[in-house]
């Protein structure tokens, strides 16, 4: 394994965006939740739903399953969804279940990476165990990108660190996913903010300067010719809308309204639209019956790897 593999692993890692695009995207679904039908009119796009509820890579055609047999499946996930065993869905139950399908790349990655970090097979990752499997073969004070070297592990030792919620010197599955994906987590996104920070603010007084802010999206090396529109209005964007206080810079709180836009729930905001569209006797809660009579908004005719749906187990402290 070379150098260059692993400084694109740890990039990889970071989970941060790439220069040209930073901002951390939530949307439940790479589908317009409504579509433009050309005549200045919008239609629900019912392929969003589907990809909410059944996450970006559940919702794939399927067209062994009749009406019929997907009705049958979509029952199952109904009490799946219903952790109480009351036979009724509510919104709590279905905001955990989407977030979980949303979520389930990230503990399918996590479940990855322990096999090949949790060297004792105790189910935790230890500091010792993620640095000798990551940078163990390199040595840190003759290789000639030591220093480099040295950035990335003290880099990837404050996440870690973030990451141990509990402070026992080891990541659980849930932390570990949350150290692999700060992103991901609520208590962890203040991470994802530093480490943007340290990346673009080269003279490390803590601000990201408007030049430091335009090298990281057109770095020095791809200059050619004058500078295109897309640079000039990336200037505005920062004169007129990043730099909140206009001191000419931002800080951290700026970085954090940039890379981590405030907005809605979209998560939900998707189930309060499920549930309108389903709850028939306007109780605030689905029936399995209720479920089923929208069986196309759920999952459609094409219905879905429903396989890999019945494996979700919803999390109780999402």
């Amino acid at each position: 394994m070379t150098f260059r593999f692993l400084v694109l692993f740890c990039l990889v890692n970071l989970a941060i965006a790439s220069p040209k695009d930073r901002v951390i995207k939530e949307d439940l679904s790479k589908e317009e939740h409504w579509k433009n039908t050309g005549d200045g009119e919008n239609e629900h796009n019912l392929e969003y739903d589907h990809e909410a509820f059944l996450g970006k890579d559940g919702a794939k055609d399927f067209d062994g399953l009749s009406d019929e047999q997907g009705k049958s499946m979509l029952g199952l996930i109904f009490h799946k969804i219903d952790k109480d065993g009351n036979n009724l869905v509510d919104e709590q139950e279905l905001y955990n279940w989407v977030k979980q399908t949303q979520f389930k790349y990230i503990w399918d990655d996590a479940d990855k990476q322990m096999k090949q970090n949790d060297l004792n097979r105790d189910g935790y990752v230890e500091w010792d165990e993620y640095k000798n499997s990551t940078y163990g073969y390199l040595d840190q004070n003759n290789d000639e990108h030591a220093e480099q070297y040295r950035e990335m592990i003290a880099r990837d030792d404050r996440r870690y660190k973030r990451a141990d919620k509990n402070a026992d010197g080891k990541l659980s599955r849930e932390e570990f996913g949350s150290f692999l994906h700060p992103e991901s987590d609520d208590d962890m996104k203040s991470i994802v903010v530093d480490e943007t920070l340290d990346d673009i603010d080269k003279d490390k007084d803590g601000f990201i300067s408007l030049n430091e802010y335009i090298g990281d999206l057109w770095p020095e090396e791809d200059r050619e010719g004058e500078e295109p529109e897309w640079v000039k209005t990336e200037r505005v964007q920062f004169t007129d809308y990043r730099d909140k206080n206009k001191d000419g810079r931002m800080d951290k709180s700026e970085v954090a309204d940039w890379i981590l836009p405030p907005d809605y729930d979209h998560i939900s905001s998707e189930v309060k639209h499920l549930v309108a569209e389903a709850d028939e006797n306007k109780d605030g809660k689905i029936t399995k019956e209720e479920m089923l009579d929208k069986y196309n908004l759920f999952v459609g005719s094409q219905a879905t790897d429903f396989g890999e749906a019945l494996k979700i187990e919803p999390r109780e402290d999402l």
